[in-house]
């Protein structure tokens, strides 16, 4: 595929993107080297590769299920400047 002035200014309008001129021509070149490495890729021979759903086929170690802090409600509302049996009071908002 030819990248030019014409398909860029026609994927920023799909994109609802305003591109200058000036700005047009970094994106043709960079959009040329994209479809040229999509070429590169397309070439490459993969006849024998099993496709797989990510490249970390590992057993991930799973931690315990177990509580490893405190509560410390307290502690944390020490700096709040109202609090009512646990719950922090704030102004009404709605009335």
């Amino acid at each position: 595929m030819i990248v030019d002035k014409d398909v860029v200014k026609d994927i920023a309008a799909l994109a609802l993107l305003e591109i200058t001129p000036e700005i047009a021509e970094e994106y043709i070149t960079s959009m040329s080297q994209i479809l040229t490495l999509v070429e590169q890729m397309q070439s490459i021979n993969t006849d024998g590769v099993e496709p797989m759903s990510n490249p970390l086929d590992g057993i991930q170690k799973l931690r315990l299920d177990q509580v490893t802090e405190g509560d410390q409600r307290v502690y944390f509302q020490e700096n709040a400047p109202s609090t009512s049996e646990g719950f922090y009071l704030v102004p009404r908002v709605i009335e």
